[in-house]
């Protein structure tokens, strides 16, 4: 018969436990015991509190802001599992010296964080700045789209919200009527009475809470001064595109050093078009600099990489003012690049009828498509985003209805609107400066083609580490505010272990 070591769950056990060696030099939680208690100043903190005479005492902010950031660097963020790892991991002991801050402690913290988390990121970069980690002379751009504590269902127009309340409210008298049906019955117990209360007093705080949403809040203009969707839940979220689809959420940005990927600033955005956010990060990454005690034109003669999302003749304006030497492609960048040649030679697409298709008739002003019919001057006035002027000309809708060329044109039913004929723009020149054309210039020379390419190796291993290794794969908190609190607290954590890897030692 086989025989096993005997087990005595009864038995008593003493482990003593040093608190101070659990915190190893070369590790990231040294790091973190050793920056925010002898580099950080969180004295900012010490106005929330009135203790001083009477009253209890509170958590030291020091041992708040550890935690915080050891728990965000191992993918804890919610706060229950925060308190629950300060019980049961001796690391998180170490750290807090045996104290328990509970959830409710440590969410009302960094909610309450919007004035002290732009002072201690820029400590953190001060560190790295003095540690040499910072090299200044090329920078690389790009955002992070994650979901938001928010429901995409709950999003829409004004229009769309109101049908959404209307659907609610029917739903809720429909199961009101089969409620009081039931009621009258005589035939003993009803099973699906309870679960069919609840369902009504759900469906009822979901349509007030709409109704409450459109009473108090005006229609979402976006940068276009458009209408755009709504949200009930976060109202500063906004719904955007993603590789993995359509999420609610935020975009958050990074401009990142060359030298060693520090994070220089970073900031959450509700709008999920990359070229709007040139200016504002910029703008932000220049108080920074400032408050490290840098001068003006801190970027002046530095490298700014960005991927195409960014192209924008503002964006491109933003650079020249500071003095930036940027590169940010536009879409067409790669067909012109002759090392991308093979990546478009196999696809088979159908050819679309070009302006050259298109015969010019001096005598009339009108151009003549393919098939022999007619498109007429619509307007002269037609000026696109990058300075281009253009005259527009249209053909007859019932012309290109009967087309069997249709399938090479550009015509088609719009959303269910009156259809359109086949519309030409032709370019009759460029009014001032074409700053895209420019850019496109600029990338297709040879500095271009091997700068432009060290973008992937200094920004997106950045958001690797933020996303994969530190698991921040959606935001927790609501509003922009409290998501960019998260968020710079992430890029502290990233610049932090920056310092633990490539600086000297701290402390």
């Amino acid at each position: 018969m086989a025989k096993y070591k005997q087990c005595d769950y009864s038995q008593m056990v003493l482990l003593p436990v040093s608190l101070k060696e659990q915190l190893m030099p070369g590790t990231l939680e040294f790091a973190i015991q050793t920056i925010v208690e002898h580099h950080l100043d969180v004295s900012c903190f010490d106005e929330r509190f009135k203790n001083d005479e009477t009253g209890r005492r509170a958590y030291d902010p020091k041992i708040v802001v550890k935690v915080v950031l050891l728990a965000y660097s191992r993918g804890i963020i919610a706060s229950r599992k925060i308190e629950r790892a300060c019980k049961e991991n001796a690391i998180f002991m170490a750290m807090t010296c045996r104290q328990e801050p509970d959830h409710s402690t440590i969410a009302a913290f960094v909610s309450s964080m919007e004035e002290e988390i732009p002072k201690l990121f820029c400590e953190v970069l001060l560190i790295c700045e003095e540690m040499d980690l910072l090299g200044g002379t090329e920078f690389s751009l790009d955002g992070l789209r994650l979901s938001s504590n928010a429901s995409k269902q709950l999003s829409g127009t004004r229009s769309e919200l109101k049908a959404k309340q209307e659907k609610l409210e029917a739903r809720v008298k429909q199961l009101l009527d089969k409620h009081i049906e039931e009621d009258q019955k005589d035939d003993g117990e009803r099973p699906g009475r309870d679960r069919r209360q609840r369902a009504i007093a759900k469906l009822e705080r979901k349509a007030r809470r709409i109704k409450e949403f459109l009473e108090e809040n005006k229609p979402k203009a976006g940068k276009q001064r458009k209408e755009v969707k709504s949200n009930v839940t976060d109202n500063e979220s906004a719904m955007m595109y993603t590789s993995h689809g359509v999420i609610q959420g935020y975009n958050a940005q990074a401009l990142v050093d060359g030298k060693h990927q520090v994070i220089v600033y970073g900031e959450a955005f509700g709008w999920g078009q990359d070229y709007h956010h040139v200016e504002p990060v910029l703008e932000g990454a220049k108080e920074n600099m400032k408050a490290m005690g840098k001068g003006e034109k801190c970027f002046a003669g530095a490298i700014l990489t960005a991927d195409t999302a960014y192209h924008s003749t503002g964006s491109i304006k933003k650079c020249e003012q500071e003095e930036i030497d940027a590169y940010i492609p536009d879409k067409e960048y790669r067909k012109r690049d002759p090392r991308f040649a093979s990546n478009f030679h196999k696809r088979t697409r159908r050819k679309k009828f070009s302006l050259e298709d298109f015969k010019y008739d001096e005598a009339t002003g009108h151009y003549e498509c393919p098939k022999g019919k007619w498109l007429k001057l619509r307007t002269r006035s037609h000026k696109s985003w990058w300075g281009t002027v253009y005259w527009e000309y249209q053909a007859d809708a019932k012309d290109c209805e009967r087309c069997q060329a249709r399938e090479k044109c550009i015509w088609k039913y719009r959303g269910g609107k009156q259809p359109r004929g086949k519309t030409l723009m032709v370019p009759m020149g460029t009014e001032g400066r074409n700053y895209s054309k420019e850019m496109a210039a600029k990338i297709d020379t040879e500095r271009g083609r091997q700068i432009y390419p060290r973008r992937i190796a200094i920004v997106e291993p950045v958001f690797a580490n933020i996303r994969i290794h530190k698991r921040l794969d959606r935001f927790t908190l609501r509003s922009k505010v409290k998501v960019n609190i998260q968020w710079l607290l992430y890029c502290m954590i990233h610049n932090i272990e920056k310092i633990a890897n490539f600086g000297y030692a701290v402390g």
